[in-house]
Parts: C-alpha cells; sequence; structure tokens
C-alpha cells in the first residue's frame, strides 16, 4: 500500500470509529473495514470510549458460578470439538443426580449464585428427565440460578420429544430453568455451520430459540467462536444476526467472543490466532453490537493478561470465576484464575470490583465479602494439601 492509500484507509478508519463514538449505528462494511485494518490503538482506544459511555459506574464486574457438564454424550459431530463423545463411547457419561447437586454446593458454599449448565446432544432422555432434574435442583438450591440448555440443546429437545420450541421452553421455565447461554453459535452462518458441523441446529433455528425464549420473558448471552473456517464478513453477518434479534427482543444481557482452541480436535491444522485478532474482534463487537449493553472478557481462552486487558478494548465485565471449565480445557487450554487474580485485574485498571449476577444486578456487599473469604480459605486449603 502507498503513502497515500494508507493515509487514505486511516482516514477512513478514523471516520468511521468518529461515528461509533457518535453513537452512529456501525454498516456491515464499516466492520469489515475496521477488521481489516491493523489499527489495534486506534479501534481499542474507541471501543474502551463507547464503552464508559454505555457504563459509567466506577465499577466493573465478574460472576462466580460453575460450569457443569451433566454428559459428554453427543449426536451431533462438531470437527472443533474434543469435549463430546458420540453415543455408543465408552468415554461417554451422565453425571448421577448425587454428583451433579454435589457440584452444586461446593459453588454455592464460594458464594455462587449461578451454574452454567449445558451437555451434549443426548438421544435417549425425554423433556421428563431434564424437568425433573431442574425441578430436583431448584429444591435443594431455589437461590441458584440455572443458566442453563444451549440452543443447539433446546432445539434437539424439540426433535426427540416432537414439540414446538415455545412448549419446551414454557415446561422447561416452569420447572425452573432461569436463564439460557448463547453456547453452540460459532458463527451463524449456514456455510460455516456446514463446514464444521454435522446434525445440529443451523443459524435460524439457533436465532429462533433465543426469539422463543425472549419471547417468554427470559434473558441469554450470546457468544461468538471465531478463527476457524470463517470469511470477516460472516463474522459480521453473525454480529448482524445477533444485533437484528436484539432489535426485536432486547433479551440478550451480554456478548463473548473467544479464538477458536484447536488443540486436540479435527480441525488441529488449523492456526491459532494471536491476541492481537482477539482484541481486535472484541472491540469491533463492542462497536457494532450497540444494543447489547455488556460485553465479557474471554479469559479462559486467552489467559490472565490479555483477559485483563480486554477491559481496555470494550469489555465492562471479567466474566465467571468458572470453578470448573471442561470444554475449553479438552482443547487443550486450560488458563485458570482465582478470585482474587480477577478481582485484582479489575482494580488494577482503576475500578472497584463487584460481583453481580447473571441479569447483572450486583451482589449485596457483605454476601459479596463472604464469598471473598470463602475463596480465600479454600484456596489456603488447598495451598497446605499441596505442601504437605
Amino acid at each position: 500500500m502507498n503513502a497515500n492509500a494508507a493515509t487514505a484507509a486511516d482516514s477512513t478508519v478514523r471516520s468511521i470509529l468518529d461515528r461509533a463514538i457518535d453513537g452512529q449505528r456501525l454498516t456491515d462494511q464499516d466492520a469489515i473495514t475496521l477488521l481489516q485494518s491493523h489499527d489495534l490503538a486506534a479501534i481499542g482506544a474507541a471501543a474502551e470510549t463507547v464503552s464508559r459511555q454505555k457504563h459509567p459506574e466506577p465499577y466493573r464486574t465478574y460472576n462466580i458460578d460453575r460450569n457443569i457438564n451433566y454428559t459428554n454424550v453427543c449426536t451431533a459431530v462438531c470437527d472443533f470439538c474434543a469435549f463430546y463423545r458420540g453415543p455408543k463411547s465408552d468415554e461417554g457419561y451422565v453425571l448421577p443426580r448425587e454428583v451433579l447437586l454435589k457440584k452444586i454446593q461446593e459453588t454455592v458454599d464460594l458464594g455462587g449464585n449461578q451454574i452454567l449448565l449445558q451437555g451434549g446432544l443426548h438421544p435417549k432422555y425425554k423433556l421428563e428427565w431434564y424437568e425433573e432434574m431442574l425441578g430436583d435442583i431448584k429444591t435443594k438450591f431455589p437461590q441458584v440460578n440455572i443458566h442453563g440448555f444451549s440452543p443447539p440443546e433446546l432445539h434437539h429437545f424439540t426433535k426427540v420429544n416432537r414439540l414446538p420450541i415455545k412448549d419446551v421452553l414454557s415446561r422447561l421455565k416452569n420447572a425452573g430453568l432461569g436463564s439460557v447461554p448463547g453456547g453452540g453459535a460459532e458463527i451463524l452462518n449456514d456455510r460455516v455451520r456446514a463446514e464444521i458441523t454435522r446434525g445440529k441446529v443451523m443459524t435460524d433455528d439457533w436465532l429462533g430459540v433465543m426469539r422463543a425464549w425472549h419471547e417468554l420473558g427470559g434473558v441469554s448471552s450470546a457468544t461468538m467462536m471465531f478463527g476457524h473456517v470463517e470469511t470477516l464478513a460472516e463474522r459480521v453477518e453473525h454480529l448482524r444476526r445477533l444485533r437484528d434479534v436484539q432489535d426485536e427482543t432486547g433479551g440478550f444481557t451480554a456478548f463473548i467472543c473467544w479464538t477458536f482452541q484447536p488443540e486436540n480436535t479435527e480441525m488441529s491444522d488449523l492456526p491459532k490466532l494471536g491476541s492481537f485478532e482477539y482484541l481486535k474482534m472484541l472491540a469491533v463487537s463492542r462497536l457494532y453490537l450497540d444494543n447489547i449493553p455488556n460485553l465479557q472478557s474471554s479469559w479462559v481462552t486467552q489467559g490472565l493478561k490479555i483477559g485483563q486487558m480486554a477491559l481496555m478494548f470494550g469489555a465492562n465485565d471479567m466474566g465467571s470465576l468458572m470453578i470448573e471449565e471442561n470444554v475449553v480445557a479438552e482443547a487443550g487450554t486450560v488458563h485458570y484464575l482465582s478470585l482474587q487474580q480477577i478481582r485484582a485485574a479489575i482494580q488494577e485498571h482503576g475500578f472497584e470490583a463487584r460481583q453481580r449476577d447473571v441479569f447483572y444486578n450486583l451482589v449485596d456487599e457483605e454476601l459479596q465479602q463472604k464469598a471473598i473469604q470463602a475463596n480465600a480459605d479454600a484456596s489456603a486449603r488447598e495451598l497446605v494439601q499441596m505442601t504437605v
């Protein structure tokens, strides 16, 4: 690129960023132009400005929950997934109910107020089995929000039970389902989905599950896993489809994006994207998704330092302490942070660190202090065990 062309490109990027800061909605081409740019500093600064406009409060947030995978048995075949096992695999499992409840008790003991309950697309169980599971959890832990069943699972339930999605969602909500995670989105483009997965929900049905849940008064998160076979235009299409649904329903509370982790998958030959591309995608998402209030850092895939830097690139939330995580770990990425590290990462940016729930309500400060102490005590016990 010659000097004149470079100057013109810089001017175009600056114009787009200025419009975003002024509150003007970006077009798809605007977002593609930003993703093609290498001016990470300018894009990040604009995203932080927009984040502070949306969140002028003196704190940044985090959550304490546990990702409980009740089964790894799955009829779908996803080339990017190192976690699932086929229905005939000897390595498939379904958690016994007592083990599931014990995991939740451990979460509550550490100050957790939510579980992330997800599994594979199990071919055997009818809706009554899931209703019973939810009922058992809510009976023992009425204070715990069940953030459960990704859209692929929920769409799978409609097939197994031959029921409309609204009937499935209504029954699960009545049984205790509190909110729906945005898992299984990958890239919301059918060409991409057809290339990397078989037997799994396609784009319109993924979005249809979320739309139906929102129409029932429920809230959910939205996600994106990028850096595999998608184009930049397909990434932006993903964002646009989410933004369109949010315009209709307002039901997405947060957006989380992360880079594809190729190790131990059928796509291990693909190069792993670095932190530069992660931070740029995060920042562009903040600028483009003008109607989704919260963006989470993905320290689970990026590690502490980049996860912390995300707070300067559009994120206003450090995500979850994530007492347990299995899916990303199976792909060889094993970043773990303590509650103290998460809180310190926020405080080092000059913000107060506050615990929240899935609805982004702040946890009472007395309960927050109890959670901090419980986690400190648990860390001390682990250290003693390591040194004995």
